[in-house]
């Protein structure tokens, strides 16, 4: 790696890794921790990259960037910010940041984008102003979270929100796709033009197309649930699709279905599909993200508290059984928990009992795999073969197949079931419900090393 880095952070300790990795690297470094001196540095032409935060003590840096524009066009800029929030990210792409990165990050993964970024001239495009008299849209949506899944899916949000692209957003029911979809709708340049939600009520007539088409006005179209269409239905979007023409409106999808599945199986047109996948966006489930829980219940108190309730915190043991707590109904299902809490608890400290009176009356709590994930599982295994057998190019993979595949299912298994008995070979023929003899021929068979450790459960 080959350049000058202008590194720009409070946090001395951040500057002493950044300029020691980078300098390791090859780098010049220049670090400070003042805005108006990193502004100097660009005006004296120096540096080839900036690594900015967000939040400094002379400033804030995302409003730094239309300076570094005007002064030093082409100039990249990596944003950092422990502010994680998808305003961060987006603010971010609409200051034309070259990237992203939530703190605390990690630095093999920076250093990689910060040669990129050095090799890479930045994009051309720039956002798209905020018309005059534009509502800000506002973050009063549970799109919070600090962990990388979360991240991830704000980085995407941000890159395809000017785009034109078809977007199809995916994720268990509660999760927040519509408010995804309605985030990339908010924050683009077409944020000023309709957001039309269509379900399969809407498409029961001949002419429903014809009528969306009419209320989108060039805005946006969702396609709520589009694995709930009925042949008749998906037809009619595939013309609609078809015949779109100048100044048409962003299309967007949504569904709780695995839709490659269903495509597979014939339930969903295979047009349709391709249509509608342009950029695909998965919105993770909360026990993906365990960690943001306590963050979203926080969210969740204090929105009640905005809107005229009570103020209530959270008792470390609540806290840590609110987090333990499986949510099969995702998000949606811990907003509601959470405004039950505020009503229900007599003590400006929600406590355990509290809690487990009202997650008692809730669907019952569902372990981290379950009957959902198992489903994942095959779909997950149905298209890795088909990949499998798609790269042979026609011609039959080897003889034996059956046995492989087996194999390779079978080994995970029994080492991860032997780590969670701790080694306890009858342990673990009863948890697999087999022989404890076939268990093992198995162990012998499949060349498995078992040692005695710590149980996983």
């Amino acid at each position: 790696m080959d350049g000058t880095i202008l590194v720009a952070d409070d946090d001395r300790t951040i500057r002493t890794v950044l300029t020691q990795a980078l300098t390791r690297a090859g780098c010049k470094v220049h670090a400070t921790s003042s805005l108006v001196t990193l502004m100097r540095w660009v005006e004296e032409g120096r540096g080839d990259l900036v690594i900015s935060d967000v939040v400094m003590p002379d400033g804030n840096g995302l409003e730094m960037l239309p300076q570094i524009t005007a002064k030093r066009p082409g100039m990249p800029v990596i944003v950092i910010s422990a502010q994680n929030t998808i305003m961060t990210a987006i603010q971010a792409a609409e200051a034309e940041a070259y990237d992203y990165m939530p703190k605390p990050f990690d630095l093999p993964d920076l250093m990689k984008r910060t040669a990129r970024a050095l090799e890479v001239k930045r994009r051309a495009p720039a956002a798209a102003a905020r018309p005059a008299g534009a509502e800000t849209p506002q973050e009063d949506l549970p799109l919070v979270g600090r962990t990388p899944q979360m991240q991830a899916l704000y980085r995407l949000v941000a890159q395809v929100m000017n785009t034109d692209l078809p977007v199809l957003v995916t994720g268990e029911s509660g999760t927040g796709k519509s408010l995804i979809a309605r985030a990339v709708h908010d924050f683009s340049d077409r944020r000023t033009l309709p957001f039309v939600t269509v379900s399969a009520a809407d498409l029961t007539s001949v002419d429903s197309a014809t009528n969306i088409l009419a209320r989108a006005r060039g805005g946006t179209i969702l396609f709520d649930e589009i694995g709930d269409l009925d042949a008749d239905a998906q037809a009619r979007v595939v013309r609609m699709l078809d015949a779109l023409g100048q100044n048409a409106p962003r299309i967007m999808a949504s569904s709780q279905q695995d839709l490659l599945r269903k495509v597979e199986a014939g339930v969903i047109r295979q047009d349709l599909y391709y249509r509608l996948g342009g950029v695909t966006i998965q919105v993770p489930s909360l026990r993906e993200r365990v960690d943001d829980i306590p963050l979203l219940a926080q969210h969740f108190l204090s929105k009640a508290e905005r809107e005229g309730a009570p103020a209530r915190r959270l008792s470390a043991d609540a806290e840590a059984m609110i987090r333990a707590y499986s949510w099969p109904g995702n998000v949606r299902q811990l907003e509601n928990a959470v405004r039950r809490l505020v009503v229900t608890s007599p003590e400006d400290e929600i406590g355990v009992n509290a809690v487990t009176s009202v997650l008692g009356s809730q669907p019952e709590v569902e372990p981290l795999i379950g009957l959902d994930d198992g489903d994942r599982l095959t779909s997950s295994v149905y298209k890795h073969l088909r990949r499998y057998f798609d790269l042979h190019g026609g011609v039959l993979p080897a003889r034996g197949l059956y046995q492989r595949i087996l194999k390779e299912v079978e080994v995970p298994l029994i080492e991860i079931a032997l780590e969670a008995t701790g080694g306890n070979q009858a342990k673990c023929a009863e948890l697999l419900g087999i022989n404890r003899n076939t268990l093992r021929k198995k162990i012998t068979e499949l060349d498995i090393h078992v040692t005695r450790r710590r149980k996983l459960m």
